[in-house]
């Protein structure tokens, strides 16, 4: 046994973590698809124009802008700061991700992947912006997987043809299935 994995053994049994289940052959665990999918049903719940579930896959305490100086925290304020993109009708945001990481704590999440933002959507002044996100996922006390921190890249401008790139690109299913 190398000294990194006898390492890694004795700092879960101390810690009392338990391993993370290894990805299936060419896909991802249980666990890094459950979050898959539920990344999927955020991004969803913007697209139905959904606030009410929207905040439903935010922890209580999440922060979005994470990593930035104007951070927006609670559930609350970041269905308030979201209100203009979940409406759709000036700004919108489709995401999807194309990685799903679970660690070695039992119940947190890291998810990422492409954003696209279109401003002034489906009107001839349609333009888009593309970035990528990066979310932190905490599994609930009931099963459910929801958004403790969230931040992404500043996007760029992009062309009508990189948004349809961007739209081909989404998987439905993890790559697991």
């Amino acid at each position: 046994m190398t000294c990194t994995r006898l390492w890694l053994v004795a700092t879960i049994g101390v810690l009392g973590m338990q391993p993370v289940p290894q990805s299936r052959a060419g896909g991802f665990s249980i666990d890094e698809c459950a979050v898959w999918t539920r990344e999927l049903s955020f991004a969803a719940t913007v697209a139905r124009h959904d606030a009410e579930a929207f905040a439903g896959h935010l922890e209580p305490d999440a922060v979005f802008g994470a990593g930035s100086q104007a951070r927006t925290r609670g559930r609350e304020a970041i269905v308030e700061r979201w209100r203009r993109i979940i409406e759709g009708k000036q700004v919108t945001i489709e995401w999807y991700p194309t990685r799903t990481t679970v660690g070695g704590v039992d119940g947190i999440a890291w998810s990422e992947g492409p954003a696209l933002v279109v401003t002034e959507p489906g009107t001839p002044d349609e333009a888009y912006r593309l970035g990528r996100f990066r979310s932190v996922w905490r599994r609930g006390d009931d099963g459910t997987w929801r958004v403790l921190f969230d931040d992404g890249d500043e996007a760029r401008p992009a062309t009508a043809d990189e948004a349809r790139a961007f739209r081909a690109g989404r998987r439905d299913s993890c790559p697991s299935d």
